[in-house]
Parts: C-alpha cells; structure tokens; sequence
C-alpha cells in the first residue's frame, strides 16, 4: 500500500508567486497523518476552494496544495474502533482542504473525528451535492426552528439565492412548506430559483434601494443570509418583530454598518452561523434529517457535475461570480 500513487489536483506557487492548478500523481507517503485513509468518490467545489486554488494565504498557508473542503467515499484503512474497511463516510469542514490536503483528490488521510457515517437514506452523490453548504444550510434553518419560526409565520428571504448555501436553503426551505422569497444578483438565475420553489425572485439592486433609513416596512419572519454587507443590514431592517436572521456568509463584505432599531424596537434576533467546527453530535442528527425528513429530492436540479479535469475551469467561473447552484465534482 506504502508504493501506491494516486491523482490529486494540486496548486502550485512558481517563481514569479503565481499560483498554478495542475492534475497530478501523488504517492501515499505525501499524506497528512490520521486515522482514516478513504478512497473519495465524490467532493463539490466551494467559494473557498477556488479562494484557496487561486493563493489565498488567509484560506491556506503553505503549497504545493490539494484544496478541497468536502468529502465522500470509502474508508480503505482505520486506526479507529468506530470505522471499518468499506464504511462509506462523509467529511466536512475542519481544516480539510484548508491546510490539509482535501478532497479533490483521489485519496485523503483524515482523523476519525473528522468523519461522518453517511446516513443510510443518502447516497455519496447526493451528500456531495449538499456538501457544507448543505450542512450550513441545514445550520441555518435549525436556528430559525430554533426561534419558533414556522410554515404560517410569512416569508423567509435567502439572500446569495443563486450560491451553493443559497440555492440549497431555497430548495429546502420549499420542501418544508415555507414560502421563500429569492434574492440574487444574477439576471439569469430567476428560472433556476422557481425550479426550486421560491415563490418570488428579487434582483439584488432594487432590494438595495432605500437601504439607508434605520427601519424599512417588516417583510419577512426570517432571513438566511450568504452575502453580509449592505444587503445584511437591510434585510435585518425588514424582518418583521422577533424574527430572526441567520448569517451565514461574507461574500458582499464582512462589515455591517445599521442602526439597533431592529433590534430593540423589533426584538429582532441576528444569529451567526458556523459549521467548520459545529459540535459532532449536531453535525451527525443534521446529516440524519437531511437523508429522512428534511431530504430534498431531485437533487440533480441544483447541480452540475464535472470531473477533475474540468475543475480549473469553474474554478475560474465561480472566482469571476458566474456560477449558479452546485458542481459536483467526480473523482
């Protein structure tokens, strides 16, 4: 097993301090330590990944690199009493493909803590469909649950509809009974997001009109937010009393200039929302809900699938702003 070599897309630094993609063989020994070596069929591609493709040393620290922060396959090895030769497996967040290797990749050597059992009514493809936007998709919708926000309470607004948390939050949401209203900047995106149940689709810059006054007429019961910024502040302004906003992104900007009107005259709640290092029991009864009664069916709507090879290029796309939905991505 120690000989054995596999294909990995890895990022480069060359001379000149430009960063390079390039589908190579790497040997077993070139792993990380861990508990768990899993065989990947699948992984997904995230804004992070092609920030980490692209150089950024917020997102990883040293190359060469292998990005990629998910994973699904089969565990091949395990030095843990939990797992065993054949389990199939899903992992998230962590530090997987931040600054250990990740899933783009053949091959991954993880901790055991790291690793999911994959919910017996989900598939590997579909977990990766979800990947961590789906887990901090399904984060999000728990903290509105969790603010007695419900199917008869009005609108939730998902903000970034068209993104991977986006797109996943719209169609779950739907498929629980909610009505969702869609919020993206992309023209083209307005079919897509009816396809997966919004009722109403709004273009971003309309949305954004009036955005100075400290409160704006009460809209929605709850807010899933991808983006920050200003399109953050005034969705708060428009949710309506004690509803809630979970924040989940940064895309737009990672500052948020308002008032405390919403606040104290609303009750308004804001709620963060993290899932690279969410508690393992919650990870594990989130990805259970999402293979039983949160399940979203036809998963393929939201997807698109493409093979490492094809990586560069939407990694490229989705640097530039242009992708919609998921890629999944076939190892």
């Amino acid at each position: 097993m120690s000989t054995q070599t596999f294909k990995a897309l890895v990022v480069r630094e060359n001379a000149n301090g430009k960063f390079l993609m390039e589908l190579c063989d790497r040997s077993i020994e070139e792993l990380p330590p861990g508990e768990l070596l899993i065989r990947v069929a699948y992984s997904s591609l995230n804004y992070k990944d092609a920030l980490c493709a692209s150089g950024n040393k917020g997102i990883t620290r040293k190359f060469p690199h292998t990005p990629g922060i998910d994973a699904a396959g089969t565990v091949e090895e395990s030095q843990d009493s939990r797992f065993s030769p054949g389990d199939k497996v899903i992992v998230t967040s962590f530090d997987l493909g931040m600054n250990t290797d990740g899933g783009f990749s053949e091959l991954i050597r993880v901790p055991a803590d790291w690793a999911v059992m994959l919910p017996s009514g989900l598939g590997m493809r579909e977990s990766m469909i979800l990947g961590t936007a789906g887990l901090t998709a399904a984060i999000s919708h728990e903290i509105l649950r969790d603010h007695d926000l419900d199917e008869r309470g009005g609108p939730i607004l998902v903000t970034g509809a068209s993104g991977g948390v986006g797109s996943i939050s719209v169609a779950l949401l739907s498929t629980l009974g909610f009505e969702v209203i869609a919020l993206t900047g992309k023209e083209e995106a307005g079919t897509f997001l009816e396809g997966l149940g919004a009722s109403q689709v709004l273009k971003r810059d309309e949305f954004l009109e009036l955005k100075d006054r400290p409160l704006m007429k009460s809209s929605f019961q709850g807010v899933v937010d991808t983006v920050g910024g200003d399109i953050l502040s005034r969705a708060i302004r428009s949710t309506l009393p004690y509803g809630c906003v979970a924040a989940c992104g940064l895309a737009a900007s990672d500052q948020l200039d308002i008032s405390l009107m919403p606040f104290l005259l609303r009750g308004v709640t804001l709620a963060g929302v993290e899932s690279g290092t969410y508690p393992m029991d919650k990870r594990k009864r989130l990805w259970l809900r999402l293979s039983t009664d949160w399940k979203i069916m036809n998963l393929d709507r939201l997807s698109r699938e493409v093979t490492l090879e094809e990586l560069p290029a939407e990694i490229e796309k989705i640097l530039a702003g242009k992708q919609i939905g998921r890629v999944l991505v076939r190892i």
